[in-house]
């Protein structure tokens, strides 16, 4: 009988998933470039904290000048310890100002204190955030202005992950897919819901909005940054967008260490620093995803292996329009448990660390949890 309820539970689970209005398992929310498009628009600056990024730097800048050449660049070298400074003035941007970072100082992450001090610099109506190590296309930038122009004061893209390697290749789909589950992007993008997400390798802003928003200063020991933005946008009236696209493209190779680190930095913030929510999940991402397959290859009678291929086919079909977006192998869909196994470990690993009194670590910073 237990056995029953559960395959039950997680195939209504499913069946939720798949039916809800706002459809979150799949990418109709798309922003594409436009390689036809005239140039950007001179009033513009990007803002791009680096830290650390020598490596990469170059090829963003790039690709940043051929897609926006009349665009102001402002790049805050956050305290690199390698040649960060030096690459980018070697690309020869001729609006390009570099800016040496200072630390830092209590109660700021050090995203947003870098960014803080670019946008002092700002004086255009609008801004771009774009991390050191996004790749534009041709034709994205004047892609999300125009997007902007229909009345959103903030449009985000989530950047193609860097395909490299093994393990980007099978987790950076799912983390996409659980993004959208966890924000559906048709509620982010409505302004009658409080559902607020944003990408925060690549953001349009309006600068008269995010300063009425109170800046970076506004949320300055956020680590989850990018949603927390949009959410104090919201918050003041303004209309945000977020979307996939593949006209932005993070140049970073990722192995299982650095996706694990890389969850790790937000998953506990992410679930309000909660042991309870945190089991919470726990068990409802057994339920979703390991349930199905239990039922399915030890039911102990028909009805239950029958509730177990139905989870397990709806299961299936709410990821494959993430894998063919990206255009991944479907059959990658069969190892989508396995993938949320790696998230949850990640996540119990970023709540322990928490508890022993880290709450985040990233780019080389250690960020102490806060006091009860």
């Amino acid at each position: 009988m237990v056995t029953l309820i559960l395959a039950a539970a997680a195939l209504l689970l499913w069946a939720g998933v798949l039916l809800a209005p706002w459809a979150p398992w799949l990418c109709r929310e798309r922003l594409e470039a436009d390689p036809r498009a005239a140039p950007a628009a001179s009033d513009l600056t990007v803002l791009i904290p680096a830290r650390n990024e020598a490596p990469l730097i170059g090829a963003t800048l790039a690709a940043l000048h051929a897609d926006a050449p009349n665009a102001r660049v402002v790049l805050i070298d956050d305290q690199s310890t390698d040649a960060t400074a030096e690459t980018a003035r070697a690309s020869g941007l001729p609006n390009l100002s570099v800016i040496a970072g200072t630390p830092p100082p209590p109660g700021w992450v050090g995203k947003l204190w870098a960014l803080q001090q670019g946008l002092e610099r700002v004086t255009t109506a609008r801004v771009l955030l774009l991390d050191a190590d996004i790749r534009l296309a041709p034709g994205m930038v004047p892609a999300l202005i125009h997007k902007a122009d229909t009345g959103y004061a903030l449009v985000s893209v989530c950047a193609e992950p860097c395909w490299n390697r093994v393990a980007a290749r099978w987790l950076l789909p799912a983390f996409v897919y659980f993004f959208k589950l966890l924000y559906p992007f048709a509620l982010a993008n409505r302004a009658d819901r409080r559902t607020a997400a944003a990408a925060g390798g690549v953001v349009l802003l309006d600068r008269e909005a995010l300063l009425a928003a109170g800046g970076f200063g506004a949320w300055r020991g956020a680590i989850i940054d990018d949603c927390t933005l949009a959410a104090h946008l919201k918050r003041t009236g303004r209309r945000c967008w977020i979307g996939l696209t593949h006209g932005a493209r993070s140049l970073r190779p990722a192995g299982f260490g650095a996706i694990a680190h890389m969850l790790a930095r937000t998953a506990f913030v992410q679930l309000r620093e909660s042991l309870w929510l945190t089991a919470a999940a726990s068990v409802l991402l057994i339920l979703a995803f390991w349930i199905p397959v239990l039922a399915l290859a030890f039911g102990a009678d028909a009805l239950v292996r029958a509730l177990g291929v139905f989870a397990c086919l709806a299961l299936l079909g709410a990821y494959l329009p993430t894998l063919l977006y990206y255009r991944r192998n479907p059959l990658a869909a069969l190892l989508l448990p396995l993938a949320a196994t790696f998230f949850l470990a990640a996540t119990w690993y970023s709540a322990w660390r928490a508890l022993a009194g880290t709450r985040s670590v990233w780019k080389g910073r250690r960020y102490p949890r806060r006091p009860a």
